[in-house]
């Protein structure tokens, strides 16, 4: 027997901030009664063209009783300052270097996130002291719901803990750990280099790829495809286009862009007006090579003067 639905997401009321003080942290998190769960070594490799994020996470416990399996995550949560909701989904990896290959193999692979772990518990709030790999010392607060639960007793108790650690609004993260590494041309561009050596470009010989990235974490790619009718061919960045929406996305934060036989390949005049549509003035378009020369602009520079209908697409 098959179940006929899924089963509704877990919550969670969840904010991040940068912890210039770990030490100082933990000091205050342990008079305001939390307990400590000892220290993890987490490894979370987060794939491709997921809804939301998707990511495995391989974790052992370096110190005290703190978890050791792997499990497979996905997650939506909007990227905010303030505390907010995480709905996801958690499933055991009893095998995870096989999924690991299987995903990569089937979605590809982002970004791998390995971090150190603190864990402490108070009121069913989980509190993380994070030393991330690349990144540094972090803070994140965790309010577990019950599935009846309104949300505003785990909103209370976060905001309880905001002010009893001491945790200002300038230290404040709205993007998770994969964002912040993700937030670099070099990755993007190698995407897009990826994807570049999928053109299917026998009349020009000129192979280019597109790689956008969404707010949420996801990266969508595509390839020039031409026919043999020239004006029937597509640009990489119009294919990258199709493979988000057709995922469910409708925004751009990041774009990047590799062509074989130039070091530096701007979008065409109408692939501009195509990522406008779904990218705002200020996205950044990455131009060039991954280890290579490049050239960042924002979109507002390539398209000074989009254009843009009275009433957008909802």
């Amino acid at each position: 027997m098959f179940a006929d639905g899924l089963p509704a997401p877990m919550r969670n009321i969840e904010l991040k901030a940068r912890d210039p003080q770990p030490a100082r942290t933990l000091e205050l998190a342990l008079a305001l009664g939390a307990g400590d769960q000892g220290e993890i070594a987490q490894r979370d490799t987060y794939f491709g063209r997921a809804r939301g994020r998707l990511k495995l996470r391989e974790q052992n416990a370096i110190a005290g009783t703190g978890p050791g399996e792997a499990e497979l995550i996905q997650y939506r949560r909007p990227d905010a300052l303030e505390p907010r909701e995480s709905r996801y989904r958690r499933v055991p990896a009893a095998d995870p270097a096989a999924l690991r290959e299987a995903l990569d193999a089937a979605l590809g692979t982002l970004v791998v996130v390995e971090k150190r772990r603190r864990l402490l518990l108070w009121q069913d709030v989980r509190i993380h002291l994070d030393e991330v790999v690349g990144l540094g010392s972090f803070l994140e607060l965790e309010a577990v719901a019950q599935p009846e639960s309104d949300l505003a007793a785990e909103h209370e108790k976060v905001e309880r803990l905001v002010a009893g650690l001491e945790i200002g609004d300038e230290a404040r993260v709205a993007q998770s750990y994969c964002d912040l590494l993700l937030d670099t041309p070099e990755l993007l561009l190698r995407a897009a280099e990826q994807a570049m050596h999928n053109a299917h470009a026998p009349y020009s010989d000129f192979k280019v790829g597109a790689a956008l990235r969404t707010p949420g974490g996801a990266v969508y790619s595509g390839a020039n495809v031409e026919n043999a009718a020239y004006p029937q061919g597509q640009c990489a960045e119009a294919s990258a286009i199709g493979v988000l929406v057709a995922a469910g996305e409708r925004e751009i934060a990041a774009v990047a862009v590799v062509a074989e036989k130039a070091d530096v390949c701007p979008p065409c005049g109408g692939c501009r007006q195509r990522l406008s549509e779904f990218a705002g003035p200020d996205t950044p378009v990455h131009l060039g090579r991954p280890g290579g020369e490049r050239r960042t602009l924002t979109l507002a520079e390539l398209l000074p003067l989009s254009f843009e209908l009275d009433s957008p697409h909802p």
